[in-house]
Parts: structure tokens; C-alpha cells; sequence
């Protein structure tokens, strides 16, 4: 995991334009040997292609594929701008993370940063934050400990006849993400779910919750307990009030008889539908396209996806189906290249709207255009 040096962090900085601003960002990268002389034209040719500005007042500025040979080793620099800088398109930062990557490797790193700063709480501190505190933020080192719930924590297709061993795999792999521990499998495994109708069931326990996560189990086939069907268990590790939200969205699918969608939907769309917001009214539109751009989706495409997606009146997500399985809004250029995406990922869009099929059909055609990049 990358690990941001103390060293690396320059606080109440000033620049009185983007350029100013990303040629003092230039100028660290340079001094700590992360990049030749000549970069910065790389970091404001990356500008006029398209903005690196992510939203939160954070923008990254990083240089093209072109100049991609100056890098000499992976690296950032952090500008602190506490008055703003423009960006442009009535955008102002407040935080330059300078990049330096000689091939996708920044993207995992973006993904580390972006997770963190996604937090628009997070945001108005980062303005004022001394070195070390805006070290803390950026690492996430004050973050309360995350709730783990992604398709790792999935399964489908579940050869089980019984509810004791839809119990044990739940609360195995709620303690293989470290979320419970041997006290908690014996005590749910003892006690028996909760029927919720429609083929759900939940099970808890009180005992060993270290921390927040949920898992779930689907059957292959279903079956009979004392009388009732049995599909699909989910079972809750809770140590504060995060899991409720995903409960929340298993009660509005429940209360609105459209509990079969998780009965049908792959891991991915479990997670999306307990995750996120259902148009029940409108019917879900799927696609999945492949991401072939060299580098994956960093800034650039990353920008014109997200651009086309906002053309359009449809809520739409994104997800990595090749990453965490965490759907992104598809408006947020931050949530987009958090994913993580790089070449060979495959990308699951769920639209829901009048105008869904027609995003789609937007989406895949700019993708196979490469995202302002070219078709490889």
C-alpha cells in the first residue's frame, strides 16, 4: 500500500493560477527525483486534454502518456492551497495531489486517495490542515474502521439444503474480513435466523462483532425450513450503525414485494440493490463493456465517461466487476476512478430512467471510441 511521506506534503501554499499551481507541484516532484526535467510540460499538456480537477476541491495533476518516460520512480507531492486555486469551469482546489506513475500503478494509488477524500466531511479540513493532520486525512489514519460489504462477501449458487451451513459460510467469511470472531460464529450458528418472507432470511449476534460487515449466502436450488422457503441468508456484523442502511434497503425491496430481484441478480447486482437507491417504478437496464485504454480509467477518459453518463437525465452507476464490486455514481469523476479500473476490467452500468437504453447505448459507443484516447 502506497504511504505518503510527511516530507511530501507542502501546507499554505499560494498560487495565483492552475498553472502556477501545478508548476510548484512540478518543481517538488523534480526535486525528489521522482521525474526528469520537462515533466510540467507533460502536467500542463494533461490540462488542456481535460481537467484533473475531482470534486472536494482536489484536483491530481499528472502528466501524459507521452511523457511517461520522465517518470523515474512512483511518487506524489501535495500542494495545500488554504485561499483556492480556479481550476476552471468554476472549480476551485484546495489540494493539488502531484503524480508521478511509470505505468497503471497510479491507479491504485488513486484509488487509495480518492476512497478517503470521497468524504465530503473530509473536504473543508483538508483547507487548513497542518502537515501531519492533512497526512492522517489523505491516509485515512482518522477514519473509523470500514464496513465491509462487497462481493468477496457474496455468494450465489450455494449447493446447501440447510440453514446451518448457510450460517457457518456467512460467518466464515465474515471472520476471514476480520469482522467477527470465534464467539460469533459458535453463538449464530446455535441460534436460529430469522424468517423475513419471500425466501430471506437474517441472522446476528450479539457476541464477537469486532466490526461492521455484512455476508450473504443464495442457494442454488431452494429449500424448506419448518415450513417456509429458504433462498437467501444475510448475516450482520454490526459494532456501530452502518450495517442499518443496508437493512434499510432489504426492507423497502421486502415491504414493496420486489425481494425476487435479489433472488435473480448476480453478486454484483446484490450488492447494488442493497446498496443503493431502486427506482421500483422504473424498470433496471444493464450493460457490461470492457475497458481497453491502455491505462485503464484514469483522469482523462475517466472524464469523458463521465461526461457522456451526464448528458442524460437516468441515474446511473458504475461498477468494477474485475474490482470490489461497490457500484459508483456514475456523475462523480472521484467514485469513477476509484474504482480502480485498468485495462481488461469489465464495467457493469445500471440505468434507471427514461432515458436509460440511450445512455447505454452512448456509454458503449464512446467506450469503443476509447474514451478520447482512440479505439485500441
Amino acid at each position: 500500500m502506497f504511504q505518503l511521506e510527511v516530507q511530501a506534503i507542502h501546507t499554505g501554499a499560494s498560487a495565483q493560477n492552475k498553472e502556477e499551481a501545478i508548476r510548484q507541484v512540478a518543481a517538488a516532484l523534480t526535486a525528489a527525483g521522482n521525474v526528469a526535467e520537462g515533466y510540467v510540460n507533460g502536467m500542463l499538456a494533461r490540462e488542456q486534454q481535460t481537467t484533473t480537477f475531482l470534486g472536494n476541491g482536489i484536483a491530481i495533476p499528472h502528466g501524459t502518456t507521452d511523457t511517461r518516460d520522465l517518470v523515474l520512480k512512483t511518487g506524489v507531492q501535495v500542494y495545500q492551497f488554504p485561499q483556492g486555486v480556479d481550476w476552471g469551469d468554476g472549480q476551485t482546489a484546495y489540494v493539488a495531489i502531484g503524480i508521478a506513475a511509470k505505468s497503471d500503478e497510479h491507479l491504485a494509488l488513486l484509488r487509495q486517495l480518492t476512497h478517503v477524500l470521497s468524504d465530503d466531511s473530509i473536504a473543508e479540513q483538508l483547507k487548513t490542515a497542518s502537515a501531519e493532520d492533512l497526512r492522517a486525512l489523505l491516509m485515512g489514519e482518522n477514519q473509523a474502521a470500514e464496513f465491509k460489504f462487497d462481493t468477496s462477501l457474496i455468494a450465489v449458487d450455494v449447493a446447501a439444503s440447510d440453514l446451518i451451513t448457510l450460517q457457518a459460510l456467512n460467518a466464515g467469511r465474515l471472520q476471514a474480513a476480520g469482522a467477527v470472531d470465534a464467539s460469533f460464529i459458535a453463538d449464530v450458528i446455535s441460534r436460529a435466523p430469522l424468517s423475513l418472507g419471500q425466501g430471506i432470511w437474517l441472522s446476528d449476534s450479539a457476541n464477537g462483532n469486532i466490526g461492521s460487515a455484512v455476508a450473504v449466502s443464495r442457494t442454488a436450488v431452494p429449500f424448506q425450513h419448518q415450513g417456509e422457503n429458504v433462498a437467501l441468508l444475510l448475516t450482520v456484523a454490526a459494532n456501530d450503525q452502518r450495517p442499518l442502511e443496508v437493512l434499510g434497503y432489504l426492507s423497502n425491496l421486502l415491504l414493496t414485494n420486489k425481494a425476487e430481484r435479489l433472488l435473480k441478480a448476480d453478486a454484483a447486482g446484490i450488492l447494488a440493490l442493497l446498496t443503493s437507491e431502486v427506482d421500483e417504478a422504473a424498470e433496471l437496464l444493464t450493460a457490461e463493456f470492457t475497458i481497453r485504454n491502455e491505462h485503464g480509467l484514469h483522469a482523462r477518459p475517466g472524464t469523458a465517461l463521465v461526461t457522456v453518463i451526464k448528458q442524460f437525465n437516468s441515474d446511473i452507476t458504475v461498477t468494477n466487476l474485475d474490482g470490489s464490486g461497490k457500484p459508483a455514481n456514475g456523475r462523480s469523476l472521484m467514485k469513477v476512478v476509484a474504482l480502480g479500473v485498468k485495462k481488461g476490467h469489465r464495467l457493469r452500468f445500471t440505468a434507471s430512467g427514461d432515458d436509460a437504453q440511450q445512455a447505454l447505448n452512448a456509454i458503449e459507443e464512446a467506450i469503443n471510441a476509447g474514451l478520447g484516447e482512440g479505439a485500441a
